[in-house]
């Protein structure tokens, strides 16, 4: 201690002020002129030097000294107006001084700017927004997540999106700049931080957010990220009083327990990988399905509302469906929360119930005030319903879905059926373990890459019922979408040769090569991330939802079927839709929608699927044209 120098001292403290920044640069600075002043103005008055050496009078007070070396230190030219070589030589030091430090004082100003600049383009600056919602992480989801809240907030006043991922924040606007063109009425705002990370939360404000959506992070065990970034919340200790609305995704159906104890009532968990094998389990065996959900999941058309209704109650369902018509009635929900998807037709009404329906805005959900036409009852189909039979099954691809989806499309097949995998992974062990809790179906492995054309046609496409194509999730997200592109042109291909229509579900891992693999005429895509997204988006803006949606999508009860219209309606006869809805009734059944075959290829009339029609307009069906129902079976 007896070896540190008084200078020593001394220069640690000038450091450790320059470390503070450019406001303690520019006040040594600004010190360091003052000191210049005021010796030049001693010097004037102690020399007697003024503006005329031969004039007493002239010379410089005190004050009037300190003004004009002042100036002189600002601006050199001021220099020139000088007379005497004694005035002269004092001033020019003081010039060449204040020549050292503006510069200075300019540099250290423009530093501290860029500084500044770089720093709230690194998106540190504290949010202050209330009722917005908040995005927690970044992957491939963002982009069509952005996009459904884009179009929920069309008829909001200036909503705003807030989104907080380890990420550039330059990189993240430059990536939805590229993605949107225009966010319309919506400010998407991003900010540069861990979400678990305590103070990088509190720059999202997350307390003054409406909802909170947390996206699982590409790669190894994202459901630890998503189970801690909800404990951020809410075990924060600057956290609300009230409940936070947090929308999160699970992968792993094994974590969901450990994401519940945290979530602590507060978070709604959507599990990606199960909502994608139920989805694909039940598409690949009806055609057109995917388009029904991705329509009722987006925000663009018809959605899922519900709405007290009091003047139903003492009424049967089998009215209810038929009492609105511009909104298609699905269920009920009771006081208790209890949903209740296409329930038995006599079941009544009661005062305290909410109506679950599909329509195209929550103010078209309006009862209808006139008594519905009476249903063409010439016009049903007395037929009785078909009986299922086995199917083959081809499943092409290998990835963390696959299991869940054999195990999904177990419950929906006949007895007597047969599911055939085909990848280039050894995947005998999973499918033997499979088996063995297989009710209804027997599974077959055949090794091979799945975008060999000999290897194709050594299977027999043409002789399988359903055909699934998967992504290798493995590989990077551009490769495997080119694999799956190539094998999806082959299946067309063999499909022309045998002149066949070939079911194929294909599993499309970027969004954006949903647009190429159209060319190829693909009956229907799973595009996990977008459905996904479309999930998270609903119940972000309305939790209700979740409770609908988890029936809706459970193998338990009614689900979404498409079947021919040809068991409902005499085909070739014009009718309205309260005869199609009363022809689905007579077998418990509640119609949503139809399909027109010959728009199937046609994704402006979204592939000939209409959801939500109204029930006056007269329509004329063709023998193979379909109707989408809600039924058990």
């Amino acid at each position: 201690m007896n070896n540190i120098h008084w200078r020593d001292r001394l220069r640690y403290r000038f450091e450790n002020t320059l470390a503070r920044g450019t406001v303690a640069i520019i006040g040594w600075l600004a010190l360091v002129s003052l000191i210049i002043v005021l010796l030049a103005a001693i010097a004037l008055v102690v020399f007697g030097l003024g503006t005329d050496p031969d004039d007493p009078a002239s010379r410089y007070g005190f004050f009037e000294g300190a003004w004009q070396s002042m100036m002189h230190a600002l601006d050199a030219g001021t220099l020139a107006g000088d007379s005497g070589w004694a005035l002269r030589g004092l001033m020019l030091l003081v010039t060449i001084g204040g020549i050292f430090i503006v510069s200075s004082l300019i540099g250290t100003i423009t530093a501290g700017l860029d500084s500044k600049l770089t720093e709230l383009r690194k998106g540190r600056s504290r949010v202050i927004e209330h009722d917005f919602t908040l995005i927690l992480g970044w992957s491939s989801k963002v982009y069509s997540l952005i996009g459904e809240l884009i179009v929920a907030n069309e008829n909001q006043k200036a909503p705003r999106i807030v989104i907080l991922a380890d990420r550039d924040k330059v990189e993240m606007d430059d990536d939805i700049r590229a993605k949107f063109s225009s966010t319309k009425n919506t400010r998407v705002i991003c900010r540069s931080g861990d979400p678990l990370d305590l103070d990088d939360l509190a720059v999202v404000s997350p307390n003054n957010a409406r909802s909170v959506v947390i996206l699982a992070p590409e790669g190894d065990n994202p459901d630890i990220h998503v189970i801690k970034s909800v404990l951020a919340l809410t075990n924060n200790p600057n956290r609300r009083k009230e409940p936070f609305h947090i929308v999160a995704e699970i992968r792993d159906e094994k974590n969901l327990e450990a994401a519940e104890l945290v979530g602590n009532g507060e978070a709604i968990y959507v599990r990606g990988e199960e909502l994608i094998a139920r989805v694909t389990a039940q598409t690949c065996r009806q055609s057109g399905l995917s388009v029904v959900y991705t329509e009722l999941l987006n925000f663009d058309g018809a959605e899922i509302y519900i709405k007290p209704e009091p003047n139903l109650a003492g009424k049967p369902f089998r009215h209810a469906i038929a009492a609105y018509k511009d909104s298609t009635v699905i269920g009920l929900m009771r006081s208790d929360g209890e949903v209740l998807i296409n329930p038995p037709m006599v079941l009544l009404c009661r005062p305290s119930d909410s109506i679950i329906a599909i329509s195209d805005d929550d103010d078209t959900l309006v009862l209808d005030q006139h008594q519905p036409p009476a249903p063409d009852m010439a016009a049903i189909a007395h037929g009785t319903p078909r009986a299922a039979k086995p199917e083959r099954t081809l499943l092409l691809g290998w990835n963390a879905k696959a299991e869940s989806i054999i195990r999904e499309l177990d419950n929906y097949v006949a007895p007597g059926s047969e599911l055939i995998v085909m990848c280039d992974r050894d995947v005998r062990d999973t499918l033997l373990a499979l088996s063995k809790s297989m009710q209804r179906q027997r599974l077959r492995f055949a090794r091979g890459d799945t975008s060999n054309r000999a290897r194709l046609d050594a299977l027999n496409v043409p002789s399988y019922d359903h055909i699934i194509l998967l992504s290798y999730n493995d590989l990077p997200v551009q490769e495997a979408d080119a694999q799956t592109l190539i094998t999806l042109l082959h299946l067309r291909n063999i499909a022309e040769q045998h002149n066949v229509d070939l079911n194929i579900v294909s599993e499309m891992m970027d969004l954006r090569n949903r647009a190429l693999a159209q060319v190829a005429k693909a009956d229907d895509f799973i595009v996990s991330d977008n459905l996904v997204s479309l999930m998270l988006s609903q119940l972000a803006e309305n939790r209700v939802l979740d409770k609908v949606l988890r029936v809706l999508f459970s193998a338990d009860g009614s689900e979404i079927y498409i079947r021919p219209i040809s068991d409902y309606i005499e085909v070739d006869r014009p009718v309205n839709f309260y005869t199609v809805l009363e022809a689905a009734a007579r077998r418990g059944e509640t119609a949503i929608g139809y399909r027109k075959m010959q728009y199937s290829d046609d994704a402006e009339r979204g592939y000939g699927v209409k959801l939500n029609p109204r029930k006056d307009e007269i329509v004329k069906f063709a023998a193979n044209d379909m109707i989408v129902v809600l039924a058990e079976d």
